[in-house]
């Protein structure tokens, strides 16, 4: 394929996975590997996390085995938890171990523990892809990371962490306009309510209204930071299921 037939065909695979991630993602399938290669090798990497959270789990594997290794392990930690750990499973023991030394040991855990959570916990309903900044990081670095992101990609909240990945508060982006560049996150952070990974929907639905807030950081028993579940991702109630279908009658 020549240069500008592939950039054309790059564009238009950008538009079908961003239109309609789950059709793009069958379509995708269909085809030989390393065809799927070269329409995605190119592809911002939220384009490609969009197309393989939908496939079947041993083609996203296949696709993802043949990506660089640090491409690779950037797109698994950005996953859906479950989709993340069923590509865990088809990977060769080699293959894990090379991926293990790329990727932080708190989220290897957790990969291996999410086929235990129940169907409904925080676990397997949080994603992994947030912006996390050290205590001591200025929030100037902290901006011009923000501003590198696409505007849909932009968080409600930034987490701040210690050296080992643990939270230490939070950051609403709303806020960043009231302090000067050059302070420093440890010092205009407010503290973090938290959830844990084992923790069921309902519980989770408990904490949200408590802290009057859509998105929640996710911790492992250590306090180290897994991710982060929004409230639209929890399973709708039966009494809003009843409610609705009231309405719809």
């Amino acid at each position: 394929m020549n240069s500008p037939m592939h950039a054309l065909a790059g564009v238009i695979t950008e538009k079908f996975i961003l239109a309609a991630p789950q059709e793009a993602a069958r379509a995708l399938a269909s085809l030989a590997t390393h065809e799927v290669l070269l329409l995605i090798g190119p592809l911002k990497a939220q384009v490609v996390v969009a197309c393989l959270n939908p496939m079947d789990p041993p083609k996203a594997a296949a696709v993802l085995r043949r990506l660089p290794l640090k491409q690779a392990s950037y797109i698994l930690a950005r996953l859906n938890v479950e989709q993340a750990a069923k590509l865990w499973k088809e990977f060769s023991t080699p293959y894990r171990e090379r991926l293990s030394s790329a990727l932080e040991p708190a989220f290897v855990k957790l990969l291996a523990e999410a086929n235990s959570f129940a169907p409904d916990s925080v676990g397997r309903l949080m994603h992994t892809d947030f912006v996390s900044v050290r205590t001591e990081a200025k929030l100037v670095a902290l901006i011009e990371r923000l501003k590198s992101l696409p505007r849909k990609k932009l968080p409600a909240a930034c987490y701040v962490t210690g050296k080992d990945g643990e939270l230490k508060g939070v950051i609403r982006t709303a806020e960043l306009a009231f302090y000067t560049p050059q302070s420093v996150c440890g010092s205009v952070m407010n503290p973090a309510e938290f959830l844990h990974p084992q923790d069921g929907a309902e519980k989770a639905r408990k904490a949200f209204a408590e802290a009057e807030t859509d998105s929640l950081p996710v911790v492992n028993e250590k306090g180290v930071l897994l991710g982060v579940l929004l409230k639209e991702a929890l399973p709708v109630t039966a009494e809003k299921t009843s409610l609705w279908s009231r309405l719809t009658k």
